[in-house]
C-alpha cells in the first residue's frame, strides 16, 4: 500500500466535453498535480486540449462545495448527510402528497452525461417519481436532432455521425469542432481529422455566419444568413431532384416516401432561397453537385442549426442529404455507431415508431419530446398559477436540479431566478453555489471527479469509432463525502417514499428487473434462464459496476453470461486499462430502425406539416442586426469560469461586430454597447472584428456570474454577462420545443446611448 504522500500515475477519461479523451493522472499526497493525454488510450491516442491538461486544476477548485448545505432561517449552512436527506424526503415528498407528482419538476443539465451516476440513475429518479415536468439542458441545444431521428428512424437516439476517418467530402453547417471538440459527434481530437481529410485529398466545406477556425481550416466557407440553414439544405436537395443526383444504392430496400419528398421541396428552388440566405444560387447548386459526385460524403450539422427557428426541419434535411446521395449507413458517409452498454440488437422489423407530444405543458401547452417539456417553459411552470384554456394542474412547487444552471442556460434568466425564489422546495445536485443551486434548500455536492468512476455510457453511441473504456476512482473518496452513485440513489429513495432503506436496494431493483426481462426475451443471450443465478454471477466492487457488467455482458459485444466466452464483461474491461478497440463503424440498417413500417420514413406528418412554415421563411428577411452565439475552446457552457487556467486571453465576454457595423453604429472596440432583446438589455465590450459578417453579432454563451449568492470567487472577477437574458422564452422551434438562441433581432448602440 502506497503512502499518501507518494507520487503515482492514474487512467482516466476526460469528463470535459465530448471528445472523451484519456488522460494520464499524476497524483501526489491524494491530490491530481498534472494531466496528460495518455498515448495507449485506444480512442484519443494522446490527444488532449486544454480543459483535458486543466483537469487537476478544476478537479481541486477550493469553491467546490465539500459538505451538504440546509437552508436553515434563510440561509444555506453546512450540515451532515443524514440532516440533508432527511430534508429532502420531507420537502419533496411533502409537495407529492399534497399536489400531486407534476407539481415536483426534475432539470437535468449538460454534465450528466459526462458522469456514471448521471448515466444510471436520472431514469429511475424518473420512474419512481412518476412526473411530467421534466426539462433537460437538450431543449437548448441538441433537441431538433432527437427529434428528426424519432420521425426519420423510430428511434430519437439513432443519431447517425460521420465517419470522419474515411469520408472523402464533409459538410459542416452550424458546427465549429475545432472550438467545441464536436458535439452529438464523439471524436477526439477532431481538428486532426479534419486536417487528415485535407491531407488525403478530401474536401471540407463550412457553412457558418462567421469565420470561425474550423471555417479557416476549410476549402470553402458559405457565410449564410443566420437562421436560414433549413432553406439552404432544402434548396440542397432540390437540386438533387431536379438534376438527377439521386441516388439511395443499398439504401433503396430500406426507405419509404422518396417521391413525396420530392414534391415537398419543389418550392425551395436556390433562386428562391438565396436572397433569404443570402447565398447566390449558383452555390447552392455547385454545393448540392459536390456532395453528390463525391466518392464517399457526410453532413453534419449542430448547435448553430439546431438552436434556429426550423431547427428539426435543418436537422432532418441534414440527414435527408445524406439518405439521397447514398452516403447513409455506408464507410466514410454517416453510420450509426453500436457502444458496448447498447441494449441487445433486436431482430430488424417494424416497431413502435416515435410519437410527439403525448402530453404537453401546462401554461403553453407546448408538447412533450423525447419526455421533456422546453427548458424555456420552466420559468412559467413555476410562477404562473393557472394553466392555459383552463388546463387542469397545479404549478411546479418543488424543483430537483440535478448538475443544471438554467438561470444561465435558459432564456430570461431574471424570471427564472424570482421563479426558483418562490419554490416550497428546491434540491440541487451540484458541486457549486451556482446562479441557479444557490435558490436551493438542499444543496448534496458530488465529489470530484478523481474520486468519482468513469464510463461514457451516453457519449459512445455517438463515437466516431466503436470502443470501451472504464476508470475506477483515481482518489479515494475524501473523509465525509458521499459518491455520486450513493447521493443519486440516496435521493430517489427520499424523492419516491422509501427514505431510509438502504441505498444498494436500488441497484439491486434495477438489476433485477433488467434480468427480469432480459430472461423473457426470445432474442436475448439469456433467454429462458434464471435472473437469480445471473444476479449472482455478476462482478463488480459496488453495484454501478455490477449494473455496468450487467449492460456489458447482455449488450452487443458482451459474453452473454457465458454464451460468448470471448465477449465483453466489466473483468475484461478491467484487464484493458486503456480500453479495448471494437473497431471502425460498421453498417448497421436496418437493425437500428424502429418505425412502424420498419423503414426509414422520408417525409414523416409532423415534418410535411412544419414545411409551410420553411415556406413563409422564403419572404423573410430580418430587419436590422441579429444575434449569434460561440464557443470557446477553453469553456464548455457554464462550468469553467472558475478555473483561472481556463479563462482570459481569446475566452472572454466579448461582443464580436463588424468594423462596418461598428463604424455606421458609432461603436468603437473594446468600449461597452448596450445590447437589447426582446428579454432584456446587457451591457458589454466590443470587439471589431470581420469574422462576424455584417448584421450579425456574437456574444458567447454561459456567462453572467454576477448574481449574489454564489461562491465562484474567480468567475465573479471577470462575470461577463448572460446572452440568454436577450430572450424571453417566446421562440420554440416548435417540433422540438428547442429554445432558438441563434438569428434574434437585436439592437444596440454604444453604452449611454438611448435606444
Amino acid at each position: 500500500m502506497s503512502s499518501p504522500t507518494d507520487s503515482r500515475t492514474a487512467l482516466r477519461v476526460c469528463p470535459l466535453c465530448e471528445a472523451t479523451c484519456g488522460l494520464t493522472l499524476t497524483i501526489e499526497s491524494g491530490r491530481v498535480t498534472r494531466a496528460r493525454g495518455d498515448r495507449d488510450d485506444v480512442f484519443s491516442q494522446g490527444f488532449i486540449c486544454p480543459k483535458g491538461a486543466s483537469f487537476g486544476a478544476l478537479d481541486s477548485d477550493p469553491d467546490r462545495l465539500r459538505t451538504p448545505l440546509v437552508r436553515r432561517d434563510g440561509e444555506l449552512r453546512e450540515a451532515s448527510w443524514a440532516e440533508a436527506f432527511n430534508a429532502v424526503a420531507a420537502g419533496i415528498r411533502g409537495v407529492v402528497e399534497q399536489y400531486g407528482a407534476n407539481s415536483v419538476g426534475v432539470v437535468l443539465g449538460n454534465p450528466n452525461v459526462h458522469t456514471v451516476a448521471g448515466a444510471l440513475y436520472p431514469t429511475v429518479l424518473l420512474a419512481g417519481l412518476g412526473t411530467r415536468s421534466v426539462f433537460t439542458a437538450s431543449t437548448v441545444d441538441q433537441m431538433p436532432k432527437h427529434v428528426s431521428s424519432g420521425l426519420l428512424y423510430g428511434d430519437a437516439n439513432a443519431i447517425p455521425v460521420p465517419d470522419l476517418d474515411r469520408t472523402d467530402h464533409l459538410l459542416l453547417i452550424g458546427a465549429n469542432p475545432l472550438e467545441s471538440n464536436g458535439s452529438l459527434c464523439t471524436a477526439p481530437d477532431f481538428p486532426g481529422k479534419l486536417k487528415a481529410l485535407k491531407a488525403r485529398g478530401g474536401t471540407l466545406t463550412v457553412i457558418d455566419p462567421r469565420r470561425t477556425r474550423t471555417a479557416k481550416l476549410a476549402d470553402r466557407h458559405i457565410a449564410i444568413r443566420p437562421g436560414t440553414d433549413a432553406l439552404l439544405l432544402a434548396a440542397m436537395t432540390f437540386v438533387l431532384f431536379d438534376e438527377h443526383l439521386v441516388d439511395l444504392g443499398e439504401l433503396a430496400p430500406h426507405v419509404v416516401g422518396v417521391d413525396e419528398l420530392a414534391e415537398s421541396v419543389r418550392d425551395f428552388t436556390p433562386e428562391a432561397v438565396s436572397e433569404a440566405c443570402d447565398v447566390d444560387a449558383d452555390t447552392i447548386r455547385t454545393l448540392a453537385r459536390e456532395l453528390a459526385a463525391a466518392p464517399t460524403a457526410a453532413v453534419y450539422g449542430r448547435i448553430g442549426s439546431c438552436t434556429v427557428p426550423h431547427g428539426t426541419l435543418a436537422s432532418w434535411l441534414v440527414d435527408v442529404l445524406d439518405i439521397l446521395t447514398g452516403n447513409l449507413d455506408r464507410p466514410g458517409g454517416a453510420l450509426f455507431p453500436q457502444a458496448a452498454t447498447d441494449k441487445t440488437p433486436r431482430p430488424a422489423g417494424p416497431s413502435h415508431g416515435f410519437a410527439l407530444g403525448r402530453w404537453h405543458s401546462r401554461v403553453g401547452q407546448h408538447p412533450e419530446a423525447k419526455g421533456e417539456l422546453p427548458l424555456s417553459a420552466l420559468a412559467e411552470e413555476i410562477d404562473t398559477a393557472t394553466g392555459t384554456q383552463g388546463a387542469e394542474g397545479e404549478p411546479i412547487r418543488a424543483l430537483i436540479a440535478v448538475a443544471a444552471n438554467p438561470v444561465l442556460s435558459a432564456p430570461d434568466g431574471n424570471r427564472l431566478d424570482k421563479a426558483l425564489d418562490s419554490l416550497d422546495f428546491m434540491v440541487s445536485v451540484d458541486p457549486y453555489l451556482n446562479e441557479t443551486s444557490r435558490h436551493a434548500h438542499v444543496v448534496l455536492p458530488p465529489p470530484p471527479p478523481s474520486q468519482s468512476p468513469h464510463h461514457d455510457f451516453a457519449l459512445n453511441t455517438l463515437a466516431v469509432r466503436n470502443q470501451v473504456r472504464y476508470n475506477r476512482p483515481a482518489v479515494p473518496l475524501e473523509p465525509g463525502r458521499m459518491a455520486e452513485t450513493e447521493i443519486f440513489a440516496r435521493l430517489i429513495l427520499a424523492a419516491t417514499g422509501m427514505h431510509g432503506a438502504d441505498p444498494a436496494a436500488v441497484d439491486t431493483m434495477v438489476i433485477d428487473q433488467t434480468l427480469g426481462k432480459a430472461v423473457k426475451e426470445p432474442h436475448s443471450p439469456v433467454h429462458g434462464r434464471d435472473p437469480r443465478e445471473l444476479a449472482k454471477s455478476l462482478d463488480g466492487d459496488t453495484g454501478p459496476e455490477r449494473r455496468l457488467d450487467l449492460m456489458l455482458r447482455l449488450g452487443p459485444y458482451g459474453d452473454g453470461f457465458g454464451v460468448r466466452p470471448d465477449g465483453l464483461s466489466l473483468a475484461k474491461l478491467l484487464a484493458h486499462p486503456h480500453g479495448i478497440d471494437l473497431g471502425a463503424l460498421q453498417s448497421r440498417l436496418p437493425q437500428p430502425l424502429k418505425t412502424r413500417s420498419g423503414r426509414i420514413e422520408l417525409l414523416p406528418g409532423p415534418i410535411a406539416d412544419d414545411l409551410p412554415r420553411l415556406r413563409q421563411a422564403l419572404r423573410e428577411r430580418p430587419a436590422g442586426i441579429v444575434l449569434i452565439g460561440r464557443r470557446h475552446l477553453r469553456s464548455n457552457n457554464s462550468w469553467m469560469h472558475n478555473v483561472p487556467a481556463l479563462t482570459g486571453g481569446t475566452n472572454r465576454c466579448t461582443l464580436h461586430i463588424h468594423p462596418e457595423d461598428a463604424a455606421r453604429l458609432g461603436v468603437e472596440d473594446g468600449a461597452p454597447v448596450r445590447i437589447k432583446g426582446a428579454g432584456g438589455e446587457v451591457v458589454a465590450p466590443a470587439e471589431i472584428t470581420d469574422v462576424v459578417r455584417r448584421g450579425v453579432v456574437s456574444l458567447p454563451h454561459g456567462w453572467g456570474h454576477d448574481r449574489p449568492g454564489t461562491r465562484l470567487a474567480h468567475a465573479a472577477v471577470d462575470p461577463g454577462v448572460n446572452v440568454n437574458q436577450l430572450l424571453d422564452g417566446s421562440l420554440l422551434d416548435p417540433l422540438s420545443g428547442n429554445a432558438v438562441l441563434n438569428g434574434v433581432p437585436i439592437e444596440l448602440a454604444p453604452a449611454g446611448t438611448t435606444l
